[in-house]
């Protein structure tokens, strides 16, 4: 007992639960989801440390880079054999902007058949009828790479296995970011991700997705968007009460540039508006209304380590400082959303 209790309190999930460090705004972004089944081990790399040809592993990050397609391996939970004989493997695409979600599958003998893919057009949720289309029940993609950071390992296998269990359509991942939020995971179509999860949870986030809806309880955000765009999403379904997945849209994000500072200010530049990156988001009701959220990135929280053996440090978060409508001021109360 003494042995496992150690090993818990040592990691990187465990200091970042203690410091109650937000969840929101730490999603891996991924307009679209490239995920191919690949058996056996998962190295700290996995595209180029495991069974899978590590030329294909280079070729697919050379292909994805800057399309806005995130590639990633998928098994099935469970004892993974260190064998290379996989005859037929499963892939997924999965585009996840709102208004436009599809998952498309097929079963490939050769992995390579993926370098044919138009990443752009996939990028830009373009299939062109690709594949056939999904339609099984959500699916659960829970970060399970103890190569990459142990918590994912300790935390999200044991949860992978328990929702496999239960019914659940779920997926081992090699890696979406946030180890410390372990045990992490997302949901397709609409691309949500969670942290801390429990299987309760999951399955409410299943029953969710089902009906075209979100669950908002230890959501990271939507990886369709970046962090400040997760960020203002969530803030803004949490100010008017909205969980259907498709009713809001980010319709930009611009930049705030440092304001200049007189001379005789005694202003620390700390609390100047833009002295740290900061952006407004635009988000869009897909009933006309919109809002306007402020969001700034700060390090101000307690010192934790970003994934398991790296140095103390705040971890950069997301700061919503305010949302306001087309009309006014409707919140302008600070809350907090992590990101790494």
């Amino acid at each position: 007992m003494d042995e496992v209790r150690l090993t818990y309190v040592s990691t990187c999930a465990t200091a970042s639960r203690e410091s109650a460090e937000s969840l929101a705004g730490t999603a891996a972004p991924a307009r679209t989801w490239l995920l191919i089944e690949q058996t056996g081990p998962w190295g700290a790399h996995a595209l180029t440390d495991s069974h899978l040809d590590p030329d294909v592993g280079r070729a697919l990050e050379a292909a994805a880079e800057g399309t806005g397609v995130r590639v990633a391996l998928i098994r099935r939970p469970g004892r993974h054999a260190d064998c290379h004989g996989t005859s037929r493997r499963r892939m997924f695409l999965a585009h996840t902007a709102p208004g436009c979600s599809w998952i498309r599958t097929t079963t490939v003998t050769d992995p390579r058949a993926a370098l044919d893919l138009d990443f752009t057009a996939l990028g830009a949720g373009e299939h062109r009828g690709l594949w056939e289309p999904y339609i099984g029940e959500p699916l659960v993609l829970v970060c399970t790479n103890g190569k990459r950071d142990r918590c994912c390992a300790l935390l999200g296998r044991p949860l992978a296995a328990e929702l496999a269990a239960g019914g659940s359509e779920v997926w081992e991942v090699t890696h979406i970011g946030g180890h410390r939020f372990s045990p992490t995971l997302f949901v397709l179509p609409y691309g949500y991700a969670y942290g801390r999860a429990s299987a309760p949870l999951v399955k409410e986030a299943v029953e969710a997705a089902r009906d075209g809806r979100i669950t908002s309880d230890h959501c990271r955000g939507r990886s369709a968007w970046d962090r400040p765009g997760q960020a203002a999403d969530l803030a803004v379904r949490g100010l008017i009460g909205e969980d259907r997945a498709d009713a809001l849209d980010v319709v930009r994000t611009d930049p705030m540039w440092p304001e200049p500072k007189p001379a005789n200010s005694r202003t620390p530049s700390a609390t100047v508006v833009g002295a740290s990156p900061a952006w407004v988001v635009t988000v869009a009701h897909s009933d006309g209304r919109t809002w306007q959220v402020t969001v700034e990135q700060r390090a101000d929280g307690a010192a934790a380590p970003a994934s398991c053996g790296a140095p103390l440090g705040p971890p950069a978060r997301m700061a919503v400082v305010s949302v306001a409508a087309a009309n006014g001021m409707l919140h302008g109360t600070p809350q907090a959303a992590a990101s790494r």
